[in-house]
């Protein structure tokens, strides 16, 4: 099986750091904490993985401080080139603050911090990250999250149906999909057109362990291995 080189980017507030590592190391692959003022990933990264967390307390809007991280630069450059980018939670935050991936994360509709175990329907699964399931899959991974009300305007909406970049909608455990936080059309998880970066609110690294309620994160984080 093949072993990943993982940078996992660090910046203030990020909490969910050494949870990913846990979650990238009980796979097998070698992992890297990069802080977010370097300006060099380690040379040999094959994955960067932008992890949860509260990145400058969420202030000002949650993501917007750390895109202007130098190692943000260092991730659009090697995002551009092809490298494989994901980001989690505060990471899917950052990356829409970013443009790396279209749309912005906007308050819960209740105004209420959800956290919780989440049935999730696979949308789409023919991309690097969700290739160890099948489209219509049920799976139940945690969510935790104050801003996780995905929109994006209806034309680029659109081309992303089109193009297959909807990857993940909320729903229950019968698979009819339903309203968590007031995302549109119960966007859970998406990708950018050329399905290399990826974004999803829910947290596959605290699903690692069926002792813990759910294992299905680990077949999530697992696809990588087989792009």
């Amino acid at each position: 099986m093949k072993k990943l080189n993982v940078s996992i980017l660090q910046f203030p507030g990020t909490n969910c750091d050494y949870d990913t590592v846990y979650a990238f190391s009980r796979l097998g692959h070698n992992t890297s904490i990069v802080w977010h003022k370097e300006e060099s990933l380690p040379e040999n990264t094959e994955l960067v993985v932008v992890p949860g967390g509260f990145s400058y307390g969420d202030y000002l809007r949650c993501g917007a401080i750390a895109r202007f991280s130098p190692i943000m630069k260092v991730l659009r450059e090697y995002a551009e080139n092809g490298g494989m980018v994901l980001g989690i939670c505060n990471g899917f935050q950052i990356l829409t603050e970013a443009g790396l991936l279209p749309g912005a994360l906007k308050r819960n509709d209740k105004l209420h911090f959800i956290s919780r175990h989440q049935h999730l329907k696979v949308v789409s699964c023919k991309n690097a990250f969700l290739n160890r399931f099948k489209e219509g899959d049920i799976i139940n991974i945690p969510i935790a999250h104050h801003d996780g009300n995905y929109y994006v305007d209806e034309e680029t909406l659109s081309d992303m149906e089109q193009n297959a970049q909807i990857l993940l909608r909320y729903c229950d455990e019968d698979g009819k999909e339903m309203n968590v936080n007031g995302s549109v059309r119960h966007i859970a998880g998406i990708c950018n057109r050329e399905k290399n970066v990826y974004g999803l609110m829910p947290h596959p690294e605290r699903a690692m362990e069926s002792i813990l309620g759910s294992s299905d994160g680990e077949r999530m984080l697992e696809g990588f291995r087989y792009e």
